[in-house]
This record gives structure tokens, sequence and C-alpha cells, in this order.
């Protein structure tokens, strides 16, 4: 019987990636073991193209594994299904919707509750992510933090049991990136949602994070999990407490020391 508590589950997985370009297969993810938490948030870090964003894919479905399991809330996973969602990097917003219809899109295409409801949900939601008052602007009209705050909102909006947010803010000013990695932490809390979150930004990932998965690099495995032993209640100030730099130095070691190895530029 599944364990209530753990939403997401990689066992062994395994996965090859053949690169026509090259005419060669690459061996990507090398016996991936790791768990993600009911309520929890969990990031990924790695050394760049560990296969960070390849084994979220494989989790959302979007793409088979070769070798071993994943498991979402019991469940195999063997192709997208409305129980997880994706933030991308890019806010991926239709421009000729309003933040409003944007925000509904996922529930339109689900049909499982009346137009008013969708409505209701959606409006809920936009003001959830701090955008009341702008619902019935245009993706053109809104800041780069704000449209990542829409693409958030929709993702919420089918209600899913697992999060997946790859580099959501690395499009974003660095000044924006730390203020919507705060109300993240808002959103996830007020919503009670479960997250497994990718970034090469070290300082991001302690601070979001309940636990930080490290990657090795490719075939990635995990080279360690990091618990992140620091108030539930964080604050942006907590980045300059000496246990916050502490951990931050330790995860900078185990990817240097996987950069080192195989001559890959580390993490930033």
């Amino acid at each position: 019987m599944a364990d209530p508590q753990i939403k997401m589950s990689a066992r062994g997985v395994r996965l090859d990636y053949f690169n026509e370009r090259i005419g060669q297969t690459l061996h990507v993810l090398d016996g991936i073991d790791m768990s993600v938490n009911e309520g929890e948030l969990v990031s990924i870090v790695g050394p760049s193209g560990c296969g960070k964003s390849t084994f979220l894919a494989a989790v959302d479905g979007l793409i088979h594994v070769d070798g071993g399991e994943i498991r979402v809330s019991g469940k195999v996973v063997n192709e997208p299904g409305p129980d997880r969602a994706m933030v991308f990097q890019n806010d991926s917003l239709f421009p000729w919707r309003t933040v409003l219809q944007n925000v509904i899109y996922g529930l339109e295409i689900q049909q499982k509750m009346p137009k008013s409801a969708m409505i209701d949900r959606a409006r809920g939601l936009v003001e959830l992510v701090g955008l009341k008052g702008f619902a019935d602007h245009f993706p053109h009209e809104l800041s780069g933090g704000m449209r990542q705050r829409v693409n958030i909102a929709r993702a919420l909006a089918p209600d899913p049991e697992l999060l997946l947010l790859d580099e959501p803010f690395a499009a974003l000013d660095a000044q924006t990136r730390e203020f919507m990695q705060a109300e993240l932490l808002k959103i996830l809390e007020r919503t009670k949602k479960t997250a497994l979150f990718i970034t090469h930004q070290i300082d991001e990932a302690i601070f979001l994070s309940n636990r930080v998965a490290v990657f090795s690099a490719r075939p990635a495995k995990i080279k360690e999990i990091v618990s992140v032993d620091l108030p539930s209640t964080r604050m942006l100030s907590m980045k300059h407490q000496p246990r916050f730099r502490d951990l931050q130095a330790h995860v900078w070691r185990l990817i240097e020391e996987e950069s080192a190895r195989t001559g890959l530029m580390t993490a930033q």
C-alpha cells in the first residue's frame, strides 16, 4: 500500500535520449531514487545539462522512462494527467486572452464545472496571486513578474495534486525574482500544494525548500538530498544568516565536485 504522505516517488528511474543531430544515444538519468512528501517543496539542483528538466518532464508524463517508475499519489505515471501541472520558465500565456481568460483555460478544457463556477474560481486565483484589478488586462500590459503570477494561477486552477516548476523565475530580473520567491511560498502555504522545483540558483533552492536534491553530472544520480533545517516561516533577510550560508556552501561544494569531475561549468 502506498504511503499517503508521499505525493511523488521515483524509484530506479533511468532514461536514455537519442540525439538525432549527432546520431548518438545519451544516457541522461541513471537510477534516480527520491520522493516528495505531501505539502513539501523539494528543489532539484545540479550541474548544467545533468537532466533536471528531463526528470521533471518525466514526472509530468511528457517523456517515458526507460527503467524504474514514477508514481504520483501511488499511481504509476505513464502520461500527462490533471493531477500534475507544469509552470515553465517562459510564461507561455495566450496573448489574445485576458488574465482571467488565461487562468480559466485549463478549467474550460476539463469541463468539470459550470462556467459561472469556473469564473469564480479563476477570479479567486487571480486575487490569490496578487493581481486583483488586473483580471481584464492582456499579457502585453503586464510586467514579467505579473505574467508569471498568471502562469502560476493558471497551473493552480485545475487543482493539481503536484505542482511542477521548471526554473519559473529564471527570466526575471534579480529584484523581481527574489520577490517572487517570497510570493510563491505564500501561495503554496495558502493552497496547501506540494511542489517539485528546478533551479540553477542555490540560494533560491535553499530559501524555498524543505529539502534539496542534488543531481550528479550526467548520467544523473542523486548525489545527496540535503534537509533544509531553517524555520518554516521564511523571510528574504534569512539569506544573510549563518545557517543559510552554511547550507548554501554545502550544496555549492557538492555541485563543484561534480563540475570538477566532468569539467562542466558550476551552477550559479
